[in-house]
């Protein structure tokens, strides 16, 4: 049976709110306590230990200590998934990366008892800077791109739904990516840089058209028809076998909350579906993904592309690499 990947982005409700221009995102409100459990729960039914990738300042807040601690004592990959979760993170000065990076190791390994050595830009935030930073400090791999044309779309709909100034529109400028970031290898591949070279698993979307098949987007399909988006799904999965490509799926937790649990992100695509209807969902699509491919958590994942032949990819970047200084909270 092939293999397949799979992670979830550990995001939080203040994230969002964040990244949506709420100005309440700045008491740090979070769902933690009722997500992890809920997701081990669902995780452990179908027997996957996967990569969870945790942001540093909610390691670093002592409510969320009891639910982080929980994710590698069930045995699943701690990653890290930057300290402030700003998706702008590709206008930091490679300083201000190498920073970002260390405090966010520090509060995670604190919070699990684990320093990750993976990594994932928030929002598929990515930079050479980036990949010199991880390089540098000793990390195995990179999950933060997602090669699909849809980047664009996504952003317009955002920059119409939210709350924004000029500034912050101007931190988002590319958010979610570029037209250039479709034509980004789907099979893992090596960067390739003056100072060495990084293995980069992306993010799988469906080959040919590139457009996205987390299980986010497909239950934003689902809204519309729920037999679309299982076809959908169980496609997509096809066609990687197809391909020769072995998937690397991503989840988040507004994949296994609803808008009874989270009011406050009503504003996110299929936020509306009620909670036991999307936990349903999900575990049905996982069953599908399980029943087609041996299902393997991203360190895992590295560790068989570890020795084996690999494109090598160089790191340019084009409007991504910006080295500017970021008015930016000061660190926890």
């Amino acid at each position: 049976m092939p293999a397949a990947s799979l992670s979830l982005d550990l995001d939080n409700e203040w994230s969002y709110l964040k990244t949506h221009g709420d100005p309440t995102w700045s008491g740090y409100p979070s769902y933690l306590d009722v997500a992890v459990p809920r997701i081990l729960d669902l995780l452990a039914d179908l027997g996957l230990q996967v990569t969870f990738f945790v942001v540093g300042q909610d390691a670093a807040q002592p409510r969320n200590r009891d639910a982080l601690a929980s994710i590698p004592e069930a045995g699943h990959e701690i990653g890290n998934h930057s300290l402030r979760h700003e998706p702008w993170l590709h206008l930091y000065s490679e300083a201000e990366i190498e920073d970002e990076l260390a405090a966010a190791e520090g509060h995670i390994e604190a919070a699990t008892g684990v320093r990750p050595t993976s990594f994932r830009g928030p929002g598929y935030s990515l930079s050479q800077a980036t990949l010199r930073v991880l390089l540098r400090r000793g990390y195995r791999y990179d999950a933060s791109t997602l090669p699909t044309y849809l980047g664009p779309l996504a952003r317009m709909y955002y920059f119409r739904t939210a709350r924004l100034s000029q500034e912050e529109k101007r931190q988002r400028r590319i958010l979610f990516g570029t037209l250039a970031d479709g034509r980004r290898p789907l099979k893992p591949y090596r960067w390739k840089l003056a100072e060495g070279r990084l293995l980069e698993i992306p993010v799988t979307t469906l080959p040919m058209l590139r457009v996205p098949f987390h299980l986010s987007y497909v239950l934003y399909l689902s809204t519309y028809s729920e037999v679309l988006a299982r076809a959908y799904f169980r496609n997509a999965l096809a066609w990687c076998r197809i391909a020769r490509i072995e998937p690397s799926l991503l989840l988040h937790p507004l994949d296994f909350l609803g808008a009874d649990d989270v009011p406050s992100l009503l504003f996110f695509p299929a936020m509306r579906i009620e909670t036991d209807t999307k936990l349903a969902r999900v575990r049905g699509y996982l069953e599908t993904l399980v029943s087609s491919f041996e299902v393997l958590s991203l360190d895992r994942h590295a560790e068989r592309l570890s020795d084996g032949p690999l494109d090598e990819v160089a790191a340019v970047f084009e409007e991504h690499d910006v080295d500017a200084s970021v008015f930016a909270e000061p660190a926890p």
